[in-house]
């Protein structure tokens, strides 16, 4: 159906199925697929499939989703696929003169966003549909030096294109049925498996996995990476990316680079030795200051939790994840807080203090009680300017930290 809709020489059933979309991009797509028998000249599976994956793309792929003449070959794939953020931010692991090639093309953004920087592109893929659709949209993107592959590459990677740069690779996360898989060898293809192979054809390597991932497991997995990038939009954390080479560096480093976009569009940055995190000499906080620190997503899924203090703040608990300073450092990446109040958790605190504090966001963070538990203690409702941290403190005591955003 992918080669009849972008046929030239139906151009009429092309401009009727775009048309058809667009009326219907708010419907109801279970009742649209009952409904088929109203619109005999409609693929209606086709033109629903196409409207689910457009809705699916519409916030992480905003370029993609107003180009109407874009094709879609799977829902899987429009879930799957990277965002214009993080397919950008890809784009620095690659230099100009690379060939870069991506082993699991699917809907082609990371391909299509190395080509914006890398001198040449192959996009392999094995499921032909996939093929047929990058074609029609490299095309009308106009990334003319991608070259689009159909086969399963790691098959046999003697086949694959010679002077390869880089192996860009995002093994699926999607098992019998649709179940979601987060165990690195179980996806597909095994990366543990072919890497030594891939590691044979180019220098480089660049994988892409589940922001699920277990970060330390999946170094101790995957022997040579020469440095980690945890990807996070919005405070979500979205991938995990890794830089692998023939030889690690000689002086074991292993740089894990923070980077989190946040809502209002800037860019927070934050970088750490991985093996040097476990010495690292933390800085405590004897008491919560002035200011009241959150890390961002990304920090908190690295796991950076001591070379963060090397910002100027100090870490309220080992397990509380919270920092504080008397000075606002406008370096810290994360949310930011000014501190009206420190209270003690007690039945007689929470009981008085839905008169003072009415409405408010509330985090728990090494704490007993979940935010549900805390809410129906205290009655306090959600929402308002005012954020409550329930938090343990390095002496052990159990508080609730009273802020505003600052």
């Amino acid at each position: 159906m992918i080669e009849e809709v972008v046929s030239k020489g139906n151009l009429f059933l092309r401009l009727y199925m775009k048309q058809f979309i667009r009326e219907h991009a708010a419907d109801d797509l279970n009742r649209l697929l009952l409904s088929a028998a109203r619109y005999p000249d409609i693929d209606v599976p086709f033109a629903v499939e196409q409207i689910a994956c457009r809705q699916r793309i519409r916030d992480k792929l905003p370029s993609w989703y107003a180009d109407d003449e874009l094709i879609f070959p799977a829902t899987i794939a429009a879930e799957q696929c990277s965002s214009e953020l993080t397919a950008s931010y890809k784009q620095r692991l690659v230099e100009p003169s690379d060939h870069v090639c991506d082993l699991t093309g699917g809907l082609g953004v990371d391909s299509f966003f190395f080509s914006r920087k890398a001198e040449r592109v192959t996009y392999l893929e094995r499921q032909a549909t996939y093929c047929d659709a990058a074609r029609h949209n490299f095309a009308r993107l106009g990334a003319d030096h991608i070259d689009v592959r159909e086969g399963d590459a790691t098959l046999n990677l003697a086949d694959q294109p010679p002077s390869v740069d880089v192996f860009y690779i995002d093994p699926s996360r999607r098992g019998d049925g649709g179940k979601r898989i987060f165990a690195l060898r179980d996806c597909e293809p095994d990366l543990t498996a072919i890497l030594p192979s891939l590691l044979q054809r180019a220098p480089r390597v660049i994988a892409k996995l589940s922001p699920m991932t277990d970060l330390s497991q999946a170094l101790s997995l995957l022997p040579g990476v020469r440095e980690a990038h945890v990807v996070s939009v919005r405070n979500d954390c979205k991938e995990l990316l890794f830089v692998i080479e023939r030889k690690p560096p000689a002086d074991g480093s292993l740089p894990v680079h923070c980077i989190h976009f946040t809502a209002a569009g800037s860019e927070e940055a934050f970088s750490f030795d991985f093996r040097e995190e476990r010495s690292f000499p933390v800085r405590w906080a004897e008491g919560v200051q002035s200011w009241l620190y959150e890390p961002n997503a990304s920090i908190l899924k690295a796991g950076a939790f001591r070379s963060i203090t090397a910002l100027g703040a100090g870490k309220l608990h080992v397990n509380s994840h919270l920092y504080t300073s008397p000075e606002k450092l406008d370096a810290f990446p994360g949310r930011r807080f000014v501190v009206e109040s420190v209270l003690p958790f007690s039945s007689r605190t929470c009981k008085g203090l839905l008169q003072v504090i009415p409405c408010a966001h509330i985090t728990v963070r090494n704490f007993p009680l979940t935010v549900e538990e805390l809410r129906r203690r205290t009655r306090i409702a959600d929402g308002g300017d005012l954020y409550v941290f329930a938090t343990t403190l390095r002496e052990g005591a159990r508080s609730l930290i009273v802020c505003r955003k600052g």
